[in-house]
């Protein structure tokens, strides 16, 4: 008898452990299988490489809009906001000092004039919001960017810093917002269903007026995808890295991927890309 089905046997009738997940988790998932078993299941994980330099950018701009709301109302200015972005910056990934440099200041520059059309007194519901829902298939957390009250009802807001300028399309297609906007709706017990997409290098916002209807079929996607990642889990427990359920899914993202060293189908597809290629040319979007 083997340990899965002796477990199964022990425990008849008992209720199913619900699939902890996340919607970065659901989305490795549905990206790469090979990634999501490195990323989360095999013990100890491959080390990961190195942070690139586009996420070193758009870590300090994140964290520069998040303090910026915790300053007194007086003292939140697009001025502070860029002094925000210098003191937090991340000097990782890029080619040498002059580029992080110009990056740094290019980043300031875009936190100002995002601030300039911000108002400092219309204090968010919540900045960087643990939120969590739970279905009868999996319990989900997330965090969310900003949560800002819009006349009684809640609207969540993500920023995007990439060189994409995001769709409305790409707002209405996010599980992840969906994903928030739900959890944010039974939180707090509040009608939530407006989901935006700030993009700072361009200024552009992408939004999108869910439903409830619309709301209950991205949770279904994101069940559908629990299930077949915790049915690859079980197939895991019992065979390990042997597993046929983690196939690399091999393209574009194979040239970027933090797990590249230790995976020879992403390897071979192309030449990995440098630690500050994203600022050069776009990354791939996904």
């Amino acid at each position: 008898m083997s340990a899965g089905e002796f477990v199964q046997e022990q425990f008849v009738g008992m209720p199913r452990r619900l699939f902890r997940a996340s919607p970065s988790k659901l989305l490795t998932w549905v990206d790469c299988p090979r990634r999501y078993r490195m990323q989360y299941l095999d013990r100890p994980a491959p080390p990961s490489r190195p942070q690139r330099a586009h996420t070193s950018f758009g870590v300090a701009v994140h964290n520069a809009l998040r303090d910026w709301w915790d300053l007194p109302t007086e003292r939140r200015t697009p001025a502070a906001g860029a002094e925000l972005v210098r003191s937090s910056w991340i000097d990782v990934g890029f080619r040498d000092a002059d580029q992080s440099r110009e990056w740094r200041e290019l980043a300031q520059r875009q936190v100002v004039d995002y601030l300039d059309e911000v108002d400092p007194a219309h204090q968010p519901l919540g900045i960087e919001r643990t939120v969590s829902l739970k279905t009868q298939v999996f319990t989900l957390q997330g965090r969310i960017d900003r949560l800002d009250d819009r006349g009684g009802e809640l609207a969540v807001v993500d920023y995007k810093t990439s060189r994409w300028e995001p769709t409305d399309d790409d707002a209405r297609t996010s599980l992840p917002l969906a994903l928030y906007a739900a959890a944010a709706w039974k939180m707090f017990r509040r009608k939530c269903v407006r989901v935006e997409l700030h993009h700072l290098p361009s200024g552009a916002v992408a939004s999108h007026e869910h439903t409830g209807e619309s709301l209950t079929r991205k949770i279904a996607e994101a069940e559908s995808i629990a299930k077949d990642a915790r049915r690859a889990e079980e197939d895991y427990a019992e065979l390990g890295v042997d597993s046929s359920r983690f196939p690399a899914t091999v393209g574009p993202l194979c040239q970027w991927c933090d797990f590249r060293a230790h995976c020879p189908a992403g390897q071979a597809f192309g030449p990995e890309k440098s630690d500050w290629a994203a600022l050069e040319q776009p990354a791939v979007r996904t």
